[in-house]
């Protein structure tokens, strides 16, 4: 090859850039009203001159985004992930009342925001140090998970050591109709739950064996308050006071312990 024939090449692939970005120009100028705009984001790099001329047609174009914020956004705005600008229509297009880049500390970051259908979203966590950072995180977390939980199972369990009150009750029951030696191991294993509302009695400052028979007495009259109030140590309706454990947490505690 001659440098005739490299400037030709150079020149086909200018031309093939050009194309291609024209095709996203015109696109935004059939769906884009007044007052809007298109944001273009790719996987892979953009050409500095196509970045300009989709730049001053008011075309925001990023580049070498994640596989992983590329899904999220899609779940965030709506549309789709196309594998040619040949695919983009203007049916596969998101939506975002608003695009912006903010530098938050060394870092620049790009919201999106006013989304109209969102199944995804980033929570910004600030804190003064990492340590705060990271606890914040932790607990954002275990609280996501415990929403899902619920939502997945559908029910939800009275919390506050109620439900391993009415467990015990029921083991006791059960017990009556147990012969031999298996009735200890009812027993125990009934006995093994109300760790759960003692431990919680010691941890809030009361009397555990006092706190635990108050509950039990509850229990056996027929009362919702088979929950522990740690402000005040006394029983109270978990169900009430919106005090609430996971159905699957539970499950997944009750046969572990018969296992391990």
């Amino acid at each position: 090859s001659n440098a005739e024939e490299r400037e030709k090449m150079v020149q086909a692939e200018r031309k093939w850039v050009d194309d291609k970005t024209k095709l996203i120009i015109d696109l935004k100028r059939k769906a884009c009203g007044e007052g809007e705009t298109m944001v273009v984001i790719n996987q892979k790099g953009i050409d500095p001159l196509a970045l300009d001329l989709l730049a001053k047609e008011g075309i925001l174009a990023l580049r070498r985004a994640k596989r992983r914020n590329m899904e999220r956004i899609t779940l965030a705005c709506g549309g789709e992930q196309v594998n040619s600008i040949d695919d983009m229509t203007p049916e596969v297009l998101g939506y975002a009342e608003e695009v912006s880049e903010q530098t938050l500390g060394e870092e620049t970051y790009t919201f999106l925001e006013g989304v109209s259908n969102p199944f995804s979203c980033t929570i910004l966590i600030k804190g003064a140090h990492p340590h705060v950072i990271s606890q914040i995180k932790e607990a954002v977390r275990d609280g996501l998970r415990a929403v899902s939980n619920a939502v997945t199972d559908g029910q939800l369990l009275p919390g506050a050591g109620g439900i391993e009150v009415l467990c015990h009750a029921h083991l006791m029951e059960y017990r009556k109709k147990v012969q031999g030696r298996a009735k200890l191991g009812v027993q125990t294993f009934a006995d093994a739950l109300l760790v759960i509302p003692k431990t919680l009695a010691d941890n809030a400052g009361y009397d555990a064996q006092d706190a635990l028979l108050k509950l039990q007495e509850e229990q056996e009259a027929g009362s919702p308050k088979v929950g522990l109030d740690v402000e005040t140590g006394e029983p109270l309706d978990p169900c009430a006071a919106g005090l609430w454990d996971n159905f699957r947490v539970k499950r997944q505690m009750l046969d572990s312990a018969a296992v391990i």
